[in-house]
């Protein structure tokens, strides 16, 4: 780096943290330069048996004992990072700022934003829509706001680069005083990922976002799909919740509203149908074996129908969603597959790719097998659309975006 580049960009140390509600997922980034410094996963919160486990460039920190609650998770998470044999830093004044995952932020916020306490009301507002995941988020801003108070933290929202969705996209079909007293209409999640293989993306066609259409492909045990028209959402395929949309590992996705009506009833309680459709639905709930796809394909090969049929469907849904998009986007530049199974699962690539050529879709499937799980193009050389791999990093997404708020802007060749 020039430097005149470092003085405009001076050194910082971001934290990244995401706080849920029985475990803590955190990282050291050093910026501007991106690169971790290590990174730590904290389980069983609330258990007597919970352990930290940690890994700072080889230097491994592993512990089990009681954490009983999100204060005493940070305490822990603290000494393991300024360990003196085995942590990332010598001392907590090291750190410049925080990043913290977000799940909803609601229709305010449509950009990561440094916290305050506007910040902080509107988590607490947005908690009916995201029970599970808002109380936690807001927790860890609480307790590294007594710890470091001094220490500027970043609220990043999975929502937030769905806020610029049109309303043809985002209303439902419902009566409008449904949105209009209640906010019911698509949010969209994943937004941190879609947004940093969208980016990656660019750097590897080339192009700039202000003439790029993309479909971004986010595949893992929860999956949706984003059209990207010059550098924005238009339109995702998770909804008010994570439910809609794609077939998942152990959600239902899209079905007719009229079933739960049907089991309701039948004598199933609301709660028995939210699990269902949440936890045995999706690849778990069609084959009966598993929601993981390698065990799925293990059965395929062996000709179990079930497992066949799962992989099939989810295919389907996927290649359906890409057709859908590509009509609303006119164009499409590239596609990316990112996730555990977008990024890992070969043969499900193949699957999804092998019935789009009409739309401009040719796969180089040698290319495909020997890539696997790297960065990089698949797409034969007169493909129209550039088919990628690119592995999803909402962590460093995360740190970026904290240090250009708190910091000096990453020019566009760093970024």
């Amino acid at each position: 780096m020039a430097n005149n580049e470092a003085k405009a960009n001076p050194s910082k140390k971001i934290l990244v943290i995401n706080c849920g509600s029985s475990s803590l997922k955190y990282e050291m980034f050093y910026m501007p330069n991106q690169v971790s410094i290590g990174r730590g996963l904290i389980e069983r919160i609330g258990a007597k048996n919970a352990t930290i486990s940690q890994d700072s460039q080889g230097r491994k920190y592993a512990t089990t004992c009681e954490i009983l609650n999100h204060e005493k998770a940070i305490e822990l998470l603290v000494e393991a990072l300024t360990d003196k044999d085995h942590g990332m830093i010598k001392s907590i004044d090291e750190i410049s700022g925080i990043g913290h995952r977000v799940v909803h932020g609601g229709e305010k916020y449509s950009a990561s934003t440094i916290i305050d306490g506007s910040v902080i009301q509107a988590i607490e507002e947005n908690i009916e829509l995201a029970p599970l995941h808002n109380p936690p988020n807001l927790t860890g801003i609480r307790i590294f706001e007594k710890l470091l108070p001094n220490i500027p933290q970043v609220a990043v929202f999975d929502t937030a680069f769905h806020q610029t969705l049109p309303p043809a996209a985002y209303l439902y079909g419902l009566p409008r005083e449904f949105y209009d007293k209640y906010k019911i209409r698509r949010y969209g999640f994943h937004g941190t990922s879609h947004r940093y293989v969208a980016n990656r993306a660019l750097k590897l066609m080339k192009r700039v976002a202000e003439n790029t259409n993309l479909i971004t492909c986010h595949l893992g045990n929860g999956a949706s799909i984003t059209a990207i028209a010059c550098g924005k959402s238009v339109e995702t395929s998770m909804g008010f919740t994570p439910l809609e949309g794609l077939l998942m590992g152990t959600r239902s996705g899209d079905i007719d509203p009229s079933i739960i009506i049907y089991l309701l009833e039948r004598g199933y309680s609301a709660s028995d149908i939210n699990n269902i459709l949440n936890k045995k639905s999706g690849l778990l709930g069609l084959s009966g074996i598993s929601n993981d796809l390698r065990d799925l394909e293990r059965e395929a090969e062996n000709n179990n129908k079930n497992a066949i049929e799962a992989l099939d469907v989810y295919s389907y849904r996927i290649r359906k969603y890409i057709g859908g998009y590509s009509a609303n986007l006119v164009k499409v530049d590239g596609i990316v597959f990112t996730g555990g199974i977008g990024e890992h699962g070969v043969k499900m690539r193949e699957r999804i790719c092998r019935n789009l050529e009409n739309i401009g879709l040719f796969m180089d499937f040698e290319k495909n097998k020997v890539l696997g799980s790297t960065e990089g193009i698949i797409s034969t050389p007169h493909s129209p659309v550039t088919i990628m791999v690119i592995p999803t990093n909402e962590e460093l997404q995360i740190s970026i975006d904290t240090y250009q708020l708190i910091g000096e802007p990453l020019s566009e060749y760093q970024l």
